[in-house]
């Protein structure tokens, strides 16, 4: 039995919903620095739960952030702003919420994404 509750993604007709992303690496590590470091890992954990569908963050169509401390705005759209250079840009909310499950954690984002057609 999995220790999760739900998975890390699960695509449903053109549908790709990617659970929360914390800015953990795959060897369990936390990213070290502020929000704009922990929001590069993130986004890279939310390329890697895409890659199997042959989806990447130009899929993307709807992204939730969740941000410990709102001060981490600034730094959370620089990064945003390098890695979302497709048109149109996802839609977008922002939650600012009192704790996450690891206090080293800054910030968590899930994603929507739609599976790119096959190649003909």
């Amino acid at each position: 039995m999995s220790k999760h509750h739900s998975s890390a993604r699960v695509a449903e007709g053109p549908l790709i919903f990617v659970s929360g992303q914390v800015p953990e690496a795959a060897d369990g590590s936390v990213a070290e620095g502020d929000a704009t470091e922990q929001a590069r890992q993130v986004l890279r954990n939310i390329e890697a739960a895409l890659a199997p569908y042959g989806a990447d963050l130009r899929h993307v169509v709807k992204l939730t952030h969740y941000l410990r401390h709102i001060a981490d705005l600034p730094a959370l759209r620089a990064v945003l702003a390098e890695r979302l250079v497709h048109d149109p840009r996802p839609a977008a909310t922002l939650v600012e919420v009192s704790s996450l499950l690891d206090p080293r954690y800054l910030l968590e984002i899930d994603a929507v994404a739609v599976r790119p057609a096959p190649s003909p």
